[in-house]
């Protein structure tokens, strides 16, 4: 029988290659559920295209035009948050594939656990906020976490028959367009200069993010808790060319890695498909034609949002859950120009100076800290403007 598969997020830049994966392989995957916060007529021309059982638009002001555009399709609509939580419980879904951005995806997540559904996580967010909570949650409900970021993909596919303790594991990091720049030069940066990522096609806030190095500071507290590893045991490399996706240095000094052509549909597909791998049409590695593979150490100067997400991790309790919501809100605001590229990890650190710490947080504390970080980091914009 198809696996149905609920794609949180269809709209983004994850959800649309989800669905090209479906689309190959509709004689085993079907997608039973698509979401979108606010691209409506991207979110219905999917759902005429791949007929899900049901479809839900998270801004309830949307409803209705979502409605009407498919009142002449056997699709149910729904809308707004509690309705995302609800449909990932649905008997019929065997996947959930959360490709939310930001803390959004956190309480839908934790619902498809509790239902005891098989998670592919795009949404690295729920593991930074959360992260303990969530792992301990689905070691509870036996829900499987497969990870869909290329990076933690690659890990786990370097994990993948080993029974050895893993030494260190190193996270690979394009360097994002401002690799090579200057402090001053990086006073200028525009959002425009920041959303031409060099190698990966994502969404904008996510692309931001891995302009500041964030998106890698997240994706090491992802990793301390996919894969039970603390801080000091990973580390950070720059390589631009994005060709070793990731890799694992385990006791005895071996390392293994994961190496493809930068393309998210490699580690999606796998994750719908583990412990088996299907074939495909997506491109080959040139091993004859490939550019020289280079290492650098990141510029923890120059990318401050790195080390604060190190700082974080070691912190722990509620300090990842204010780094994310500050990281939202100062993200938002370079993107709509209220805030400069450099200002960015300043709000965020003084924002994790006034923010209240709770060291062992219930998930309604997370919920109140993240809107405390966010009043904070809003207010910091205010003065600093």
């Amino acid at each position: 029988m198809k696996k149905k598969i609920a794609i949180l997020g269809s709209t983004g830049s994850i959800g649309t290659q989800a669905l090209e994966v479906i689309e190959e392989h509709s004689d085993l995957y079907e997608a039973y559920v698509l979401t979108a916060n606010r691209q409506v007529d991207l979110l219905i021309e999917q759902a005429r295209r791949f007929q899900p059982a049901q479809v839900v638009i998270a801004d309830d002001s949307l409803y209705e035009y979502v409605r009407d555009a498919l009142a002449d399709q056997p699709i149910q609509v729904y809308a707004g948050a509690d309705a995302l939580c609800q449909v990932v419980q649905n008997d019929e879904v065997d996947i959930v594939l959360t490709a939310l951005v930001g803390f959004a995806g956190l309480r839908p997540t934790v619902a498809a656990i509790e239902a005891h559904k098989q998670i592919a996580l795009a949404n690295k967010e729920t593991l930074v906020v959360a992260g303990e909570l969530v792992t301990q949650l689905a070691m509870e409900m036996r829900a499987a976490i497969l990870p869909v970021d290329s990076e933690h993909s690659a890990i786990f596919q370097s994990l993948m028959g080993e029974q050895s303790e893993i030494e260190k594991i190193i996270l690979t990091a394009s360097g994002g367009p401002f690799r090579q720049c200057s402090l001053d030069e990086l006073k200028h940066v525009t959002p425009a200069m920041a959303l031409k990522h060099p190698n990966w096609d994502m969404g904008a806030k996510i692309t931001i993010d891995s302009a500041t190095m964030m998106n890698k500071g997240f994706e090491v507290i992802e990793a301390k808790w996919l894969f039970g590893v603390e801080a000091d045991n990973i580390q950070v490399v720059v390589h631009p060319q994005s060709i070793i996706h990731s890799a694992v240095q385990f006791r005895d000094g071996a390392v293994k890695a994961q190496l493809g052509v930068p393309d998210m549909r490699v580690p999606i597909q796998l994750a719908f498909s583990y412990p088996y791998r299907l074939a495909s049409n997506f491109d080959r590695l040139d091993w004859y034609h490939m550019q020289n593979l280079t290492f650098e150490e990141p510029d923890l100067e120059k990318f401050r949002c790195l080390s604060l997400a190190f700082e974080a991790l070691r912190l722990g309790g509620t300090m990842p859950c204010v780094v994310n919501a500050a990281n939202e809100i100062v993200n938002l605001a370079f993107r709509q120009g209220r805030c400069s590229f450099l200002q960015m990890p300043q709000v965020i650190a003084e924002t994790m100076q006034h923010a209240i710490f709770i060291a062992k947080p219930s998930l309604d504390d997370l919920f109140q800290a993240d809107a405390e970080a966010r009043r904070i980091a809003d207010e910091l914009l205010a003065s600093n403007s």
